[in-house]
């Protein structure tokens, strides 16, 4: 990754993937995709092209949904991940 670009609004103010909760799993898939709105237009408006997340939930959801919320090639880490990329630990 060449930069680094919090997504706005950033810290506390940070928009929910709409898939924590236990959202994920509900069944509720129409909501749960519609309620990802707001965290697709946060993640496009950043331009972001790799997304590094914190949690299961995050992760699961934003795959999910990208291809709904126009967002295809968005590639989605898990943060361990960043830090094994930075760390080059190869298998």
């Amino acid at each position: 990754m060449d930069n680094w670009t919090d997504l706005y609004p950033a810290d506390m103010n940070q928009i929910c993937c709409g898939g924590g909760g236990g959202a994920l799993v509900t069944g509720y898939n129409e909501e749960r995709v519609f309620y990802a709105r707001r965290k697709a237009d946060q993640i496009k408006a950043a331009g972001a092209g790799t997304l590094v997340v914190p949690c299961h939930s995050c992760h699961g959801q934003i795959n999910s949904i990208k291809k709904e919320h126009g967002m295809a090639d968005l590639e989605v880490k898990y943060l361990w991940e960043l830090v094994a990329d930075c760390m080059i630990i190869e298998p």
